[in-house]
């Protein structure tokens, strides 16, 4: 892939949050594709939450270089790579400075002083994106989680940023609200042509992403599209990860190891249904001939 290609280049990246401390990230090298979403997966402990206070210069690589749009990432460059760059964290609750969602979407743009009329236009079309303009009113800290994760969505969108990074954000949210964030990130990626970057310890979520790294132990275990990372089923599970539901059903029921999507696996249980219903259907004929 060539770098032009790439929006986020890490080269030979080491990181340790003290002197006397082992490497949280040792010698890292990666890409991450323009416009594409990564998923950045791995236990805890890691290295992938760490990444992302590199990319936003909360924390400074011991050795190594980080390309941001193919410009190294430095104290001369950090402020205008944190412009192009919004995060939403595990608990939006932290995020939240607005007495109503709107006020808080509004935030970061009068940050930008932004024009009032403006202004409102960014935060109606940002609110309709995530399918939260029916709660611009509402006090924040009032809504469910997945809400609240649409909101700090809102505000991100509100700021136009070239790459969204989502720290774990699904962690704290039931399986239906996870599943509906997961789909109104895709939603998101294709609307808005931004690269997405989600921080995450489980498998079933990287299964939409374009790209996926996988890390541990503080260095990059594979990378490769979701195909192509779950041909190593056993080393996945062997540093500690949980294959998704739907190829763990797929195991046990005797199919293949290979990759398949939730609905990959229901299409796979019909056409299994439909071939046993024809195979009896013939028996019973053949039986039926004989007697």
């Amino acid at each position: 892939m060539k770098s032009l290609d790439n929006i986020i280049e890490f080269n030979n990246v080491s990181f340790q949050y003290q002197s006397d401390a082992a490497f949280t990230l040792n010698n890292v090298s990666f890409t991450i594709p323009s416009g594409k979403w990564t998923s950045i997966v791995g236990h805890n402990g890691s290295g992938k939450s760490t990444i992302a206070k590199l990319i936003v210069g909360i924390e400074k690589a011991n050795e190594g270089h980080i390309l941001f749009k193919n410009k190294k990432i430095d104290i001369n460059s950090i402020q205008e790579v944190r412009n192009h760059i919004g995060i939403v964290f595990q608990n939006p609750d932290n995020q939240f400075v607005g007495s109503t969602v709107k006020f808080d979407v509004a935030f970061g743009l009068e940050n930008h002083a932004v024009p009032h009329d403006e202004m409102q236009k960014i935060v109606d079309r940002s609110l309709s994106e995530v399918d939260m303009l029916d709660k611009a009113d509402y006090e924040p800290h009032s809504l469910s989680g997945g809400q609240k994760q649409r909101v700090a969505i809102a505000g991100v969108l509100a700021l136009n940023p070239s790459v969204i990074i989502l720290d774990e954000a699904t962690t704290m949210l039931d399986p239906n609200a996870k599943a509906s964030l997961l789909k109104l990130v895709h939603e998101v990626k294709e609307d808005n042509d931004v690269t997405i970057i989600s921080i995450t310890h489980h498998l079933d979520e990287v299964i939409e992403a374009d790209n996926v790294i996988v890390m541990n132990n503080g260095t990059v275990f594979k990378q490769g599209s979701p195909q192509e990372i779950f041909k190593y089923t056993d080393e996945l599970t062997a540093i500690g990860l949980d294959l998704p539901f739907s190829m763990k059903i797929n195991q046990r029921l005797g199919f293949d190891s290979s990759f398949v999507t939730y609905e990959g696996l229901v299409k796979k249980l019909w056409l299994y249904r439909w071939i046993m219903s024809a195979t009896l259907i013939k028996k019973e004929r053949h039986m039926s001939i004989m007697q």
